[in-house]
């Protein structure tokens, strides 16, 4: 993916969305609750991301679905503790 912004490595919020495949509110949302690291950048507070962070988020997303599939599984045999 091309990067205009000259910033060596980090990536825009419509890049990341759509990487993600989501809007960029999603990803705005994701990153005030501090679940997606993002950088602020010039006057404005431009979010940029890195590539890292990005690749961390969606591993973070796969062990808490995996968390979430396991409970499901150890829920469905209706064991009581």
């Amino acid at each position: 993916m091309t990067n205009h912004n000259g910033i060596n490595g980090m990536l825009t919020i419509s890049e990341v969305a759509r990487l993600l495949n989501v809007h960029i509110n999603t990803v705005r949302r994701w990153s005030n609750q501090g679940a997606l690291k993002s950088y602020r950048i010039g006057s404005r507070g431009d979010r940029r991301f890195r590539q890292e962070d990005i690749d961390r988020f969606l591993e973070q997303g796969n062990k808490d679905k995996e968390t979430r599939e396991a409970r499901v599984s150890f829920d469905s045999l209706n064991i009581r503790m």
